[in-house]
């Protein structure tokens, strides 16, 4: 029995169900092992934390399937117009996503559901399910492990979150690098792999999710869909989207240093130099692709937020947004969305600092590098909230 398989193995056991579903998502799994195991120099700590989470996707595929042949009536759920925001990390994205889910008429996947979506969630308990005090325990967790998350990415059980958890499900998401050094996947994720069951799988998830639990209106936000933008659009034909931008000069070594948070804990001698590499690489490969795509006759789809004027006042761009939506920005949502704003000031935690030079990046080169992105969308370079 192969590593894959003893994995699988240990998640029929854990859930005592034994159904995948679809073969999707096998291919990745084992090419995503077998780098791991090659390229990643784990600690042991490192190792059965992976193995936890491989385990952990693949018991949750195992329940998803279980619920859709109990109920296969949730297929017949539609996913409509979803607005899904993407452009490059550290963009100002996040509280772009948890300002949007203020507003009740409108659905965010929570961080409790994205860990454990089964069984979905139903209105009456939505606020009370025990599964949001299990998820403020993994996030202490998490801040006892990496003591800087809190400050780069602050979040509670029911803030929003993004999909990679559940494009995890089909094992093709940028999930795996953010803790682990794995080239090999990365090249074949990033160059080779077909993400159009994997957006199907993430539909499959959002039905299950809104099945018991409306409202149907879908915000959901994914830097990490500019590489993959062709297939999303093919599963997602009527998506709308939203892009944040900022100077890569203050976007790229902040998620570089990201990275490095996550990484240090398993493995046992992380590469700054490469973790620039990586985040520079994606970063333009996914711009690249998703300015290609905007000049395919998609760019009246877009909807586009700069950093700086948002995060002195978010609500110009936010009523432009819902007109853009053709939705209404209601008084309650706005009241809604000031209150989350003056309880979670910019720098609540901590600044976030580092040393661009740590990870081989110099910002000249790097601006320079992606003039075609901040030309084609008037980044100013050095361009930050005041």
């Amino acid at each position: 029995m192969n590593r894959a398989d003893q994995l699988e193995q240990q998640a029929k056991d854990a859930t005592s169900l034994d159904d995948f579903g679809e073969e999707s998502y096998r291919e990745g799994l084992e090419i995503l092992v077998a780098s791991a195991d090659r390229e990643a120099r784990f600690t042991d700590m490192g190792a059965a934390a992976f193995d936890a989470q491989i385990v952990g996707l693949l018991s949750n595929r195992l329940q998803v399937e279980h619920w859709y042949r109990k109920h296969p009536e949730i297929e017949a759920q539609e996913i409509e117009k979803p607005l899904i925001g993407l452009g490059l990390p550290r963009t100002g994205s996040t509280a772009l996503s948890c300002l949007l889910a203020e507003d009740p008429a409108a659905r965010s996947i929570r961080n409790w559901e994205a860990q454990w979506p089964c069984p979905p969630p139903e209105t009456d308990s939505q606020h009370s399910d025990p599964r949001i005090a299990r998820a403020e325990e993994s996030m202490a967790r998490r801040n006892r492990l990496f003591p800087r998350m809190k400050i780069m990415v602050p979040s509670t059980a029911t803030s929003p979150t993004e999909c990679q958890t559940f494009m995890g499900f089909d094992f093709k998401s940028q999930l795996f690098q953010s803790s682990a050094r794995i080239p090999a996947y990365i090249q074949w994720l990033n160059h080779e792999a077909d993400l159009v069951p994997t957006y199907r799988y993430v539909k499959r998830v959002l039905k299950l999710l809104q099945w018991r639990c409306p409202p149907r209106r879908w915000r959901l936000k994914n830097p990490s869909h500019t590489l993959f933008i062709d297939a999303l659009a093919q599963v997602f034909p009527d998506a709308r989207f939203w892009m944040t931008h900022r100077d890569v000069g203050s976007v790229l070594p902040s998620v570089a240093d990201l990275y490095f948070e996550l990484h240090q804990a398993f493995t046992q001698e992380v590469d700054k130099v490469w973790l620039g590499e990586v985040t520079t690489g994606f970063c333009e490969l996914g711009m690249g692709r998703m300015m290609d795509f905007r000049d395919r006759g998609n760019d009246h789809r877009f909807f586009d937020i700069h950093f700086a004027s948002f995060m002195r006042d978010p609500f110009p761009a936010l009523e432009q947004l819902y007109e853009f939506l053709g939705e209404e920005l209601t008084a309650e949502t706005r009241a809604r969305m000031q209150a989350w704003r003056q309880n979670t000031p910019r720098d609540k935690h901590g600044q976030h600092t580092y040393d661009p030079a740590d990870f081989g990046i110099d910002l000249a080169a790097l601006r320079e590098r992606f003039r075609f992105y901040s030309n084609r969308f008037e980044v100013p370079d050095g361009e930050d909230a005041a």
